[in-house]
């Protein structure tokens, strides 16, 4: 069993910049989202919960997202 990668909020940080590989966090997980840039670069290294919940997304979305988590953010009090 494999131990999915802790991210601290500053290394989520590191993924926000155009160039660099998008990261965001949505309810504690951390994601290499495809989603469109412009949208990622508002929303990248940081919780992207609101954001997310907020446009709303289909089922097949929501799974697909799935297959895009790459941690867990270890700075979060649920």
């Amino acid at each position: 069993m494999s131990s999915k990668k802790q991210f601290t909020l500053a290394e989520l940080a590191d993924h926000k910049e155009k160039g660099s590989t998008l990261y965001v966090s949505i309810k504690g997980k951390v994601y290499d989202h495809p989603g469109g840039e412009e949208v990622l670069l508002d929303e990248a290294g940081q919780d992207a919960t609101e954001a997310f919940e907020d446009v709303g997304h289909s089922e097949e979305a929501l799974e697909i997202l799935k297959g895009l988590e790459i941690g867990e953010l270890k700075d979060v009090s649920n």
